[in-house]
């Protein structure tokens, strides 16, 4: 679903590219953009206080027995690979 969405925005964009390529589409800003002016007054930022677990590593040397595997073909996959 969204694949198809970025998809049909990305065909968008190339047509919209292309108009404005081929003059049929021309795009003009009118008006300069601003920010808004926002006044921050007081307040305080929050404490904390946190405990937390403590985390110790160790290494040690192990040795691990690890199974042996063994593939054996079918009988119809050799009869196959005769012919």
């Amino acid at each position: 679903m969204v694949r198809a969405i970025l998809v049909l925005i990305g065909i968008a964009v190339l047509i919209l590219a292309a108009l404005m390529a081929l003059g049929i589409v021309s795009l003009n800003q009118t008006q300069e953009a601003s920010l808004p002016k926002i006044q921050v007054e007081g307040g305080k930022a929050p404490e904390f206080d946190a405990d937390v677990g403590e985390v110790r590593l160790k290494t040690e040397r192990k040795t691990v027995e690890v199974p042996k595997l063994e593939v054996e073909k079918a009988k119809d996959a050799e009869a196959e690979n005769v012919n």
